[in-house]
């Protein structure tokens, strides 16, 4: 894969008479995704959707909002030393927009990356799953099947592959390319660039069949490597990698510190882990600014602003160090799982004690039970009703959903998606 084609300003779905206007305004294109998705209602809708715990009265742990918007931020930094990094390396390439592009791409992608989670944290992920695999939402399996449809793209539902759909499906209503992002912003969050086919059984693809085409443009215009025909199968978009590996320093480490602050894990064991990250000179140096700390909380957040700006200097490191396999299509992994011994060690104790200690806390559990038992009614009254449309209840039902859901498809598959759709995009509250 090579740069000056990864690195693309096309738009999905705009045509050329939109271009030549955007061409003169004062912010990239790249620029514009990013205040695209800020306006977006589906962003909007993030500040009312869980995390990892569930929304208090007093709101001060992480919604789905402040951690998209905190991935952003460590996004930008990623981008700007990987991009200034890449301008020296190749000083030949000035018409690549090392500098200016990728930290703006990498921003936007890291806003929009968990855009397509329903309600409920990834307990609203395993909900949907769990209603197809063990629930109701067996009955309709033979007749998606029938019909030619991709069971497995509900039976392993991801919220990766649906923030791709939102991204670039035209809704009923809406225009050509859904947001008209940007080809590599787009490309930038898909994590998992391959079909539910070869998921392996596993919650981990990137499109639903609905999408193949528009993965195959995106492919095609930013020369993404193919690795399958069938099931069709993409290397990453190399800023992937950024992307994730800001998602992953901020939920393992702030997820930490919100546990602290709801007293799930002591003070001290949250510190400890943190400091796990520092070898032992740097650890006396911090530990000087922050024994003038004297807020516990203040100095919790000292910590782990020294954390992960380690964590951040590194994965760049790492990806400028793989730029060859990365571009080759043949890099293995996350940036995290290249980490140091040290950090690695640390991060994953924090890894550990998550597991442990936090997402099986009884107010994360809770959230994860009642989603299951709403989201089984949700989609058991939505697909029922649009199989019955003429019911009066059906009717009344249906009236409440957003026009731009295709609540009439004549397809299984396409009532069951229309039902997702309109699901996957409420928040905890409604």
């Amino acid at each position: 894969m090579h740069w000056e084609q990864l690195l693309s300003d096309r738009r999905l779905g705009a045509d050329a008479t939109e271009r030549r206007k955007a061409q003169g305004l004062a912010r990239s294109d790249f620029e514009r995704d990013y205040d695209r998705l800020v306006f977006s209602p589906p962003f909007r809708r993030l500040q009312n959707k869980t995390q990892v715990f569930p929304l208090p009265g007093n709101i001060f742990v992480h919604n789905r909002l402040t951690h998209s918007l905190e991935v952003s931020c460590l996004g930008r930094s990623l981008g700007n030393i990987v991009g200034d990094c890449l301008a020296g390396r190749h000083p030949k390439a000035q018409e690549i927009p090392f500098r200016s592009g990728i930290s703006a791409i990498v921003s936007a992608a890291c806003l929009a990356h968990d855009m397509g989670n329903p309600p409920f944290g990834h307990s609203g992920e395993r909900a949907i799953s769990a209603y197809f695999k063990e629930g109701n939402g067996q009955r309709w399996e033979e007749l998606v099947k029938a019909e030619g449809g991709r069971w497995e793209d509900f039976l392993l539902f991801e919220g990766n592959a649906n923030a791709f759909r939102l991204l670039t499906h035209q809704f009923k209503g809406r225009r050509s390319g859904g947001f008209a992002l940007t080809y590599s912003t787009i490309a930038s969050i898909i994590k998992y660039p391959y079909s539910s086919l070869s998921a392996q059984g596993k919650n981990k693809f990137g499109f639903f069949a609905t999408e193949e085409e528009t993965i195959r443009e995106v492919a095609t215009e930013l020369g993404l490597k193919q690795l399958g025909e069938d099931p069709l199968r993409y290397a990453r978009h190399p800023l992937v990698y950024l992307v994730e590996a800001a998602d992953d320093i901020c939920y393992q480490i702030m997820d930490i510190e919100d546990a602290c602050k709801l007293h799930i894990l002591g003070y001290d064991e949250a510190q400890g882990l943190i400091q796990g990250f520092f070898a032992d000179d740097e650890l006396r140096e911090i530990q000087h600014v922050a024994n003038t700390i004297g807020d516990p909380n203040e100095r919790m957040g000292y910590l782990r602003s020294k954390a992960i700006n380690l964590l951040v200097e590194e994965a760049a490191s790492l990806f400028l160090d793989a730029e060859e396999a990365i571009l080759a299509g043949t890099f293995e992994g996350s940036l995290i799982q290249h980490l140091s011994p040290r950090l690695l060690s640390a991060y994953q104790a924090c890894s550990r004690t998550a597991y442990a200690k936090i997402y099986s806390a009884r107010e994360v559990v809770d959230v994860e039970l009642a989603g299951h038992r709403i989201f089984s009614a949700l989609l058991d009254q939505l697909i029922e009703a649009q199989m019955h449309p003429d019911h009066l209840y059906s009717r009344t039902l249906l009236s409440r959903v957003s026009s731009q859901y295709e609540m009439n498809h004549p397809t299984v598959y396409g009532r069951i998606q229309s039902s997702l759709d309109y699901i996957s995009g409420m928040t905890d509250i409604y």
